[in-house]
């Protein structure tokens, strides 16, 4: 057990196709973490910064990038990169600097700029990268994972193509009462089947695009918030950020071969499961604890499947509990009430960050329309590519 750091404030940029820096959108939402908080930005002793690999020089400098937007102020500074897990990162060493006691607020910030249609590898040959010989080996884009991982569910699990759709429909609604995402218009199973097929089985409207956004963090030690005049803020309970472990049964993003080197025996859980695993036991909590949880849909097929990793049913009953209602607004464990990557689109180093944002706003009672009555304990989950988890449980 981890002590518990605080949630000051938090802020976003709203996600779409702007057509501007990343920079301009990591600086708008660290500001507005920054007023919610009520935090000077000469007050922050660190700034971690989520990098953007598309844009600068290659953005691998965003945490001094942010800090110089705002205006140097000799604050210590970080730059992480971990994919679509670099958010999780970014609060992973914002909560060890405050639990160090190298800072007492850190804001942790997050913004991307991302190219239009699905993400594409660089150019240049770099045989030693698994996700690089993916694309260009495999010719596997995340189109294709995406339809064969959900092909697997179907003859696995019995999943239709019917409860793909009412995840995309679920998360519609949701997105549709949320000023910050991108798509906010609600669909119909209807309008989901009738939409171009993009990786059989998946049509267009079961991925998601890929967006421009930010997202930001104020996180501070609990005397700093008391100081602050903050008696019961959100507080970060359990960051899980494992890795992997060999032998993989199951393969996934970015493997294409399992590796029988260490000539172990098989892996008793998948990495998703894994990654929740590690942040139940780091919270001292269980699924059944849950109030709200904000998951990675890049798919509707991978949204059910998060609902087993995270133990919110057994294995291969994902679809049933979405058809129960148990998993929308009003249902007892209610996803990505957020509307998710579904309305959001990837802004991949913001992500993980706004999953975070929305666990607060949900626990402070600040959602709106979409607010998760009584809600006290949430978590937020995704992998990054190159085998980086990514949970976070925050709870007040």
């Amino acid at each position: 057990m981890t002590a518990d750091v605080a949630v000051l404030g938090a802020g976003m940029h709203p996600w779409g196709k702007w057509g501007r820096s990343f920079v301009e959108y990591g600086v708008a939402a660290a500001r507005s973490a920054l007023a919610d908080a009520g935090v000077d930005w000469r007050q922050v002793g660190s700034i971690v910064g989520a990098d953007t690999v598309r844009g600068g020089y290659p953005g691998y400098v965003a945490g001094a990038t942010f800090a110089k937007a705002l205006g140097w102020q000799g604050a210590r500074v970080t730059s992480v990169y971990a994919a679509c897990a670099s958010g999780a990162q970014a609060v992973q060493s914002a909560r060890a600097q405050i639990l160090a006691g190298l800072a007492d607020v850190v804001l942790v910030v997050g913004a991307d700029a991302a190219p239009k249609g699905f993400f594409r590898p660089a150019g240049g040959g770099r045989p030693d990268d698994p996700d690089w010989l993916r694309f260009r080996v495999l010719g596997a884009t995340n189109p294709t994972y995406f339809g064969l991982y959900a092909r697997r569910r179907m003859a696995v699990h019995g999943d239709t193509l019917e409860d793909f759709a009412q995840v995309k429909v679920k998360n519609a609604a949701m997105g549709a009462l949320n000023p910050n995402a991108r798509y906010r218009k609600q669909v119909s199973a209807r309008e989901v089947a009738a939409a171009p097929v993009v990786a059989d089985p998946l049509r267009l409207l079961d991925i998601c695009a890929t967006s421009d956004g930010g997202a930001a963090l104020v996180l501070s030690s609990m005397e700093f918030a008391r100081r602050h005049g903050v008696d019961r803020p959100v507080r970060i309970r359990a960051v899980s950020t494992v890795t992997p472990r060999y032998p993989n049964t199951v393969l996934d993003l970015p493997d294409i071969a399992t590796d029988a080197a260490p000539a172990g025996a098989s892996a008793t859980e998948t990495f998703r499961v894994s990654i929740a695993r590690a942040a139940y036991e780091e919270a001292g909590i269980g699924p059944e604890d849950l109030s709200v949880a904000e998951v990675y849909d890049l798919s509707t097929a991978l949204e059910l499947q998060w609902y087993e990793d995270l133990a919110l049913c057994g294995t291969g009953e994902g679809a049933k509990l979405l058809r129960d209602g148990a998993t929308a607004l009003g249902g007892h464990i209610p996803v990505n009430v957020s509307g998710g990557l579904a309305s959001f689109g990837e802004a991949v180093p913001a992500q993980a960050i706004a999953q975070v944002c929305e666990i607060t706003w949900q626990l402070r009672g600040e959602a709106g329309d979409r607010q998760v009555s009584g809600a006290s304990v949430g978590i937020t989950a995704n992998q990054g590519l190159f085998g980086h988890g990514s949970a976070v449980i925050a709870v007040r």
